[in-house]
């Protein structure tokens, strides 16, 4: 975020928020949207219990802890890069795990299959990266026009990018908590994956791209 250029404690209020609401929505969206339209019964208590239990009280430990003990707080700012680290591979080995477990279906699985879901991951990506962005133009032109929170460059990137991006650790989550009820987990978690990876890859395009649009406007203040 702050490559971007991006106001960074907004980016992360949003993960945050975005976060716990996705815990409580989630598993009756799937359940309307998803079970019923295909006739499959999810469950939804097993599902919400297991967000609460693997996503909330982590998340609610590590700030109690963080807020009650100086030294945590200390240990993890001076730290922050090796503990980012040891966080990606430990939300790698999930997945990694899935898909051992179902090797043997994988291996059954087409390259034109597995490619149109990476395509369809890109597509969902960007149509969310078009849909985002036109809403926060909207949002700026009725709250204000330039006088406008979302006219801010740094709050505007920000929402952009949180907004349009998937979380990895809520949907390996959802996907071995339905059980198999719409598939071999493994099998299923392939997609999410790829649509992690591809966001990543494509959003890294767009912070190049606002990092050379705003060069030569860098390169006049300095001079």
């Amino acid at each position: 975020m702050q490559l971007a250029g991006a106001n960074s404690a907004l980016a992360l209020a949003m993960t945050v928020i975005s976060n716990l609401l996705g815990i409580l929505i989630v598993p009756f969206s799937i359940s309307k949207f998803i079970g019923d339209g295909v006739g499959v019964s999810v469950p939804t208590k097993q599902l919400l219990k297991s967000l609460v239990l693997t996503l909330l009280i982590p998340l609610i430990l590590g700030k109690m802890f963080r807020e009650s003990f100086k030294g945590v707080a200390d240990f993890v700012d001076n730290n922050r890069k090796n503990l980012s680290k040891i966080s990606a591979i430990l939300l790698g080995l999930v997945p990694w795990m899935q898909v051992s477990r179902s090797r043997s279906l994988l291996l059954m699985v087409k390259p034109a299959v597995f490619l149109g879901a990476i395509g369809m991951g890109v597509l969902l990506h960007l149509i969310l990266l078009a849909f985002n962005a036109l809403s926060i133009k909207s949002l700026s032109t009725l709250s204000g026009g330039s006088q406008s929170v979302f006219s801010k460059k740094e709050n505007a990137n920000a929402v952009l990018l949180v907004a349009s991006q998937k979380t990895l650790p809520v949907m390996v989550a959802v996907v071995e908590q339905l059980g198999g009820a719409l598939g071999e987990s493994g099998l299923l978690v392939l997609p999410c994956v790829a649509a992690h990876l591809n966001q990543i890859i494509l959003d890294s395009f767009l912070v190049n791209y606002w990092l050379r649009k705003d060069l030569p406007t860098n390169n006049a203040k300095v001079s």
